[in-house]
């Protein structure tokens, strides 16, 4: 191990960060906020609160020499009454754009959420370090993925070389909104969402609103999508809405061309893809709301609306997707940058049977693989929606 003397310690500012919309400063260091100030204090909501604190898609992007370096960071971590443990959050190291290892922080806080009351507690714990070394010799530009599912507090970033910010890739930039699924669910690691995959694919650089459980169609959110520097925007929209049984089809409608009106008028031309949700057989035709089931000692969800109630105006996934289709195809008259992609695309009723979503909403590590790449062909293709 190096001794104190042997490492230099650069402080972790905004410019050696990529993917957040905002850094808070807190007792122990910085915390990635992937919403702005203003958003949050418009937000009464936990669930959102914790989901954009988790850094999916942030990464610290760095241009040293270092063959070693630390990262001392603050993770918060989850677990859930009744459920099996969480595994601790992964860091994903690149090094050149190519993977070069992974790791995790011991300790931290713990966050630990009873979702039959919906009332949730936190134990403080210690500061925990990554370590990385035996890295490349000479120049070259390093990325530490941050973990997609766990709100990580930025403490101290130790190197055996002076690092500067890396430099600009100069690609163009990606701004994606959805639910838990383009959060990153039940990934392996923060570079294998699926968001992240198809970026890698198609040579962007992604920031990722992928809220779990927040994709709600909230104004603040499109008003934090329209002020963000973006050259390809898509939202993915439709599961929360249904599994919060939030609104109805007659507000449905209005609040989907609102929130597409506020994107726009910060991005007027730029391609916007509205994709609808991938299939998931417990809402295809029955609403929600969504509860959990813990009978077999893991967590799966159920739906617990009644497929009747859809005569009443109650949203499914079917409904969704027709009106998302039916309001895209109504806009792209005017909008010649509008494309429409449906979910089942990306996941349908082969791949289901294939490839069951676990717990009845979220994709696997695999299922995470196959959306990524095959998002990648149908959206950066040649006559895809992100088109070079």
């Amino acid at each position: 191990m190096r001794t104190t003397d042997d490492w230099i310690t650069t402080p972790i500012t905004r410019d050696l960060l990529r993917g957040a919309l905002d850094l808070e400063r807190t007792e122990h260091g910085l915390l990635p906020h992937r919403l702005p100030a203003w958003a949050r204090a418009q937000n009464n909501d936990g669930q959102l609160a914790m989901a954009e604190s988790q850094p999916s898609g942030v990464r610290l992007a760095l241009r040293t020499r270092a063959t070693a370096l630390e990262l001392d960071t603050l993770p918060t971590k989850r677990a859930y009454v009744g459920a099996p443990p969480r595994p601790d959050g992964v860091y994903d190291l690149l090094v050149d754009g190519r993977p070069a290892g992974s790791g995790s922080v011991a300790g931290g806080n713990t966050l630990t959420i009873d979702m039959t009351t919906g009332t949730a507690g936190v134990e403080p714990g210690p500061v925990g370090t990554l370590r990385f070394t035996d890295l490349p010799e000479g120049d070259k530009d390093i990325e530490i993925w941050l973990p997609h599912n766990e709100t990580t507090e930025l403490v101290a970033l130790r190197t055996d070389a002076p690092v500067e910010p890396a430099p600009d890739p100069g690609r163009r930039v990606w701004l994606h909104h959805g639910s838990s699924i383009s959060h990153g669910s039940d990934a392996a690691s923060p570079t294998t969402t699926w968001p992240a995959l198809a970026a890698s694919l198609g040579g962007v650089e992604l920031v990722n609103l992928g809220l779990g459980g927040g994709a709600l169609l909230d104004p603040f959110t499109a008003r934090a999508m329209r002020d963000t520097p973006a050259d390809l925007i898509s939202v993915k929209i439709g599961i929360n809405v249904v599994n919060a049984d939030l609104m109805r089809l007659r507000a449905f409608g209005p609040a989907v061309h609102g929130f597409l009106d506020t994107v726009r008028e910060g991005h007027p031309t730029a391609p916007l893809l509205v994709v609808s949700p991938i299939l998931c057989p417990v809402h295809e035709d029955t609403p929600g709301p969504l509860a959990p089931d813990f009978t077999d000692g893991g967590v799966r969800f159920v739906a617990t609306g009644d497929p009747a109630e859809r005569a009443s105006g109650k949203l499914t996934l079917n409904v969704i997707r027709d009106e998302l289709s039916r309001i895209v195809n109504r806009r792209a008259a005017d909008d010649e940058n509008l494309y429409h992609l449906d979910g089942r695309e990306l996941y349908g009723e082969a791949d289901a049977a294939n490839l069951p979503l676990p717990d009845g909403i979220h994709p696997d590590a695999a299922t995470h693989r196959l959306i990524g790449e095959r998002f990648a062909k149908l959206a950066f293709a040649d006559r895809g929606a992100f088109a070079g």
